[in-house]
């Protein structure tokens, strides 16, 4: 582990310790005051305004957070103590960072590290909450609907039909569109953060709002002019998005998706959403240095109810670099090789086994 690595989850420590935006909630304090206070100092604040007159939210923004947006099994706390987010923090940076045995199969990897792209490096946003997932106040996904559960099943039986990921090249260009690099769930909505790229930019001009996210750099072009939905029959990948203004919080509406994006809603599985689901975002700027995002998910016929989340978005310094990922489309050919030569060397080291 090298000294630069060390320094900066020393650094990760006295962060979430010194610039925590919320005190450790006490026994009986009511969630929302809670909620607020996870993302908001106790004083109040006004924001500066744009020309026409709205909350001024513009500028570059890092989503970035180590809270999963699940709780975990073995935590029954809606909030940390800063002590223990340190801790939580500290050991999931080490485990960023750490590298793989040289010579290996694993240590063939795009590694994040070498390249200070980790969140560790790259910047976060420090949160003391136990989950992203604020409603159920469990902090877990809702269980799925019948209909969730019919789907989701059908589509797994197609993928299984479909054969190995990488067993030829006709069936790997069917595959999930985010390995092949034409569109990360990451652009939302909701929008969700990873462990690396978690910069956006806001940009503001009168009747509109627009939010740039780097991992894929799509952008959403959002009117405030109240103008009518798409008709249903047009469906897009990210949905159209409507705004409005409720007092100083930007209120974005989401509807018209096309139900054929895999939203990950862990690092452990993906969950296929409907195309009626429908994504209500909340954007409420608390301070100088931060937004609170809030985000509600409606979808029966994925889940049995609807379920909130929430985090910080901390300032950040521009501009955003394009993150032109492109390997996955154009190297599915060196994939498939590299794949059939692991193959062939596990069947040559079994047989070898199997001679002694």
């Amino acid at each position: 582990m090298n000294h630069r690595f060390l320094s900066a989850v020393r650094d990760l420590a006295v962060g979430i310790a010194v610039v925590s935006l919320a005190p450790v909630p006490v026994a009986g304090q009511a969630p929302a005051a809670a909620a607020a206070k996870s993302t908001a100092g106790s004083k109040a604040w006004t924001p500066s305004r744009t020309p026409d007159g709205q909350p001024d939210m513009q500028g570059f923004w890092i989503n970035g957070t180590y809270a999963p947006l699940e709780r975990p099994d073995n935590v029954t706390n809606e909030f940390y103590t800063r002590e223990e987010a340190a801790q939580f923090v500290r050991e999931a940076a080490e485990r960023e960072g750490s590298q793989a045995v040289p010579g290996t199969g694993a240590d063939v990897h795009y590694d994040r590290a070498q390249f200070g792209l980790p969140r560790s490096r790259a910047g976060y946003a420090p949160n003391l909450r136990t989950s992203v997932i604020v409603d159920p106040p469990n902090g877990k996904l809702p269980p799925m609907s019948a209909e969730g559960q019919k789907r989701a099943a059908e589509r797994a039986e197609a993928r299984k039909r479909m054969g190995g990921l990488f067993d030829q090249l006709a069936l790997s260009t069917d595959r999930e569109l985010t390995l092949r690099c034409f569109i990360l769930e990451r652009s939302g909505p909701p929008m969700l953060s990873g462990n690396y790229n978690n910069t956006l930019q806001i940009v503001q001009t009168p009747g509109y709002v627009t939010v740039l996210v780097e991992m894929l750099h799509n952008a959403r072009i959002i009117p405030l002019d109240g103008r009518s939905r798409l008709p249903q029959n047009v469906r897009q990948w990210t949905g159209s998005s409507r705004g409005r203004w409720e007092g100083d919080t930007l209120v974005v509406e989401t509807a018209n998706l096309n139900g054929k994006f895999p939203f990950r809603v862990t690092l452990a599985r993906w969950t296929d959403t409907s195309e009626n689901m429908r994504v209500t975002e909340r954007f409420t700027r608390v301070d100088e240095e931060t937004i609170r995002y809030q985000f509600t998910i409606d979808d029966p016929a994925t889940w049995a109810r609807p379920w909130s989340g929430e985090m910080p978005l901390e300032r950040s310094v521009g501009p955003i670099f394009e993150h032109a990922c492109h390997e996955g489309n154009y190297d599915l050919s060196h994939m498939l090789a590299l794949t059939r030569a692991a193959e062939k060397r596990a069947a040559e080291e079994a047989a070898k086994k199997g001679s002694r």
